[in-house]
């Protein structure tokens, strides 16, 4: 008889743990993403945002630790050095402006301030307006662009009107004329206090239709969605749908004209200093060295050269930044 033929071995079958790690790699292939990390990891690419986002911390950090920045350079924002201006012209001695080792960026002509020490104090009045007159902007604009999308009918014909007046409406003229006619005391605040508080309130009311128009927008194109039919189904209320439906989904398009409405408020607040209806002296303000240094351009450029370098940086940074979280939370409306 033929001996029978041996029958290939079976193959080991596999053990608990490489079941357990196939399982875990199988669990991570399939694992999700959040529209935030998918945000980050597109913001993360483009290195001109990050750069951007790291000069605004950067000022940021500026601003906050002023009194601790001109410490340890051992200058004080207020202190004159008239022993450093030429008495006959009332130009800083010296050249570039008076520029030493004691003095990063020079004096100041006919007094001689540091001007380094005023361009950190000018750094809070520029973000500080700047950030809290768009805090104001986007309350507005949000509470209001999202009840014109959601309700219709006559409340959006009255909020819709409303923001096309206040869009033609001439805001530099108008606060120029609310802040000269301002009473010197105002709610417990003084002086320069009563103007920075009357320009964070008027650039953020003549602010709120920018970011309201696009509120309302995106308002009429999500209330028509499916979750929002499938919570009214469900006997969910206005409000329910407003603020837990609606809301959510318009945080991307607020937070992108955050970013670009932040640097267009430090350049009106910087306009309405130069013009010299902004923050009193001796209160620092980019704006206000600006017009000051137009009586010294000739003679002392770099007193104009500073400020004016301040001002491009802060605002190109905000920009940079803008465009980029822009093009990270809405990929398809990219450059």
């Amino acid at each position: 008889m033929t001996a029978p033929l041996h029958e290939p071995a079976a193959e080991a079958a596999p053990s608990a743990a490489e079941e357990a790690a196939e399982a875990g790699t199988a669990a991570k292939a399939v694992q999700g993403r959040s529209l935030g990390r998918i945000a980050w990891e597109r913001l993360k690419r483009d290195k001109l945002a990050l750069t951007g986002g790291v000069l605004v911390l950067v000022l940021i950090l500026v601003a906050l630790l002023a009194p601790v920045i001109t410490s340890l350079v051992g200058q004080d924002p207020d202190a004159y050095h008239e022993n450093l201006i030429d008495p006959l012209f009332g130009t800083p001695k010296g050249s570039m402006g008076g520029i030493s080792g004691e003095h990063l960026l020079g004096v100041e002509p006919v007094n001689g301030r540091d001007i380094f020490a005023r361009i950190v104090y000018g750094a809070q009045i520029s973000l500080l307006v700047g950030f809290l007159s768009a805090v104001v902007a986007i309350v507005l604009g949000t509470i209001l662009g999202i009840l014109a999308g959601f309700f219709g009918g006559w409340v959006d014909a009255v909020i819709s009107r409303v923001m096309d007046g206040l869009l033609a409406f001439p805001q530099l003229l108008f606060i120029i004329a609310l802040v000269t006619v301002m009473p010197n005391q105002l709610l417990g605040l003084q002086g320069t206090g009563v103007r920075v508080f009357v320009m964070i309130l008027v650039i953020g009311f003549f602010g709120w239709p920018y970011i309201g128009r696009v509120v309302r927008g995106q308002t009429l194109s999500l209330r028509e969605r499916e979750y929002v039919e499938a919570a009214r189904s469900l006997g969910a209320g206005r409000f329910y749908i407003l603020f837990k439906e609606l809301l959510p989904n318009l945080v991307a398009p607020i937070i992108v004209y955050t970013t670009m409405m932040i640097p267009t408020n430090i350049l009106t607040e910087a306009a309405l200093s130069f013009l010299g209806v902004g923050v009193k002296p001796p209160t620092s303000s980019w704006g206000q060295m600006l017009s000051t240094a137009m009586d010294y351009y000739e003679a002392d450029p770099m007193y104009m050269v500073v400020p004016g370098v301040a001002i491009f940086v802060t605002v190109l940074a905000f920009n940079l930044f803008g465009d980029g979280v822009r093009d990270a939370l809405d990929p398809k409306g990219s450059r």
